[in-house]
């Protein structure tokens, strides 16, 4: 019988194996045995979408989920922290990987969080902390909120000796408080300017507006507004418009702050309407918070606040801003 050579045997054996390791694969692939991994599932809630900040981090996070070949639902509670929670559990329920948030109440979502984390969900919240949750949420982005009540407070300073100051506030949102709080801390040693009013506005327009033709119809005496955010800023504006409009009041005379950058906020400091805006950058904010998650699902991750830092916006420099969009 006629023999081959050893190394002839060795490589027809090789080749006899791998053509039955293809058969055995094409096999169980088409029994659907070997899958591709599935796409990881997000789920994002932010207090209200009634707000273009949010809109525009929403868009942004949606861009960068797709883009690495995943999914991503939102859910908007419309400011109530009841549906807020309902909303996240019903996201856990349909099996999410991830979960954004931006909390209607700072405290509200503890117990929803800490079950969503337990469950072994990433928790990251975007533009406001969570209270006390060092222990359940994975990762935070914020603006630095404080600088920006500073900024405001030391423009208005800058300006006037002295004002008589209304406060638009929003009492559950964490980033609010702490852009109030640095401006109260920036005039607390300056006898000259006195907070005569603060008013809860949730950070909307159509609740600031008629709560500045409150104050006006009173005749409560105030020559600046520092609002939490655009949105109410700019509910300020249309209200001293009316307001001087009827004669109430001299629009020009008062001084309106805001917070946020927001595109109309910017148009009106171009047109004279708005003193000045802190700008917040909420596509860089976005970007950081997948990046945040998909570092975290990899298992490499080590921070767990970030803070993006605050400008100030004003007549001066308006022009180096984009006036359409957000920075």
């Amino acid at each position: 019988m006629k023999r081959y050579p050893v190394e002839l045997s060795i490589l027809a054996l090789t080749l006899l194996l791998g053509l039955i390791g293809c058969l055995w694969l094409h096999h169980y692939t088409a029994a659907g045995l070997v899958s591709e991994e599935e796409p990881l599932l997000f789920g994002a809630t932010y207090m209200t979408m009634n707000n273009p900040f949010y809109e525009v981090i929403d868009e942004e996070l949606r861009n960068q989920v797709e883009a690495g070949g995943d999914v991503m639902i939102t859910m908007d509670p419309q400011l109530s922290i009841e549906r807020q929670i309902e909303q996240i559990k019903t996201m856990m329920a349909e099996g999410i990987d991830v979960l954004i948030v931006n909390p209607v109440d700072s405290r509200g979502l503890v117990d929803v969080l800490r079950e969503a984390s337990q469950k072994g969900i990433i928790v990251i919240a975007i533009d406001t902390n969570v209270y006390d949750g060092e222990d359940f949420v994975d990762h935070t982005v914020v603006s630095d909120n404080y600088q920006a009540g500073q900024l405001c407070a030391r423009y208005m300073m800058e300006h006037r000796e002295s004002a008589d100051i209304v406060l638009l506030s929003h009492g559950a949102a964490y980033s609010a408080q702490e852009r109030l709080q640095g401006f109260r801390d920036a005039i607390a040693d300056e006898p000259g300017y006195h907070i005569v009013s603060e008013l809860d506005c949730e950070g909307q327009l159509e609740k600031s507006m008629p709560l500045i033709e409150g104050l006006l119809e009173q005749g409560t005496a105030f020559d600046v507004v520092m609002a939490l955010n655009d949105p109410s800023a700019l509910g300020a504006v249309a209200a001293l418009q009316a307001g001087a409009a009827d004669g109430k009041i001299d629009e020009d005379a008062v001084m309106v702050l805001g917070v946020d950058g927001a595109p109309e906020a910017k148009v009106l400091i171009k047109e004279g309407y708005m003193d000045a805006t802190v700008a917040q950058y909420p596509k860089k904010m976005a970007q950081k918070a997948i990046s945040a998650a998909y570092a975290i699902k990899a298992g490499d991750h080590e921070l767990q606040e970030e803070e993006i830092a605050v400008s100030l916006i004003d007549g001066s420099n308006v022009d180096e801003y984009l006036l359409e969009g957000w920075q």
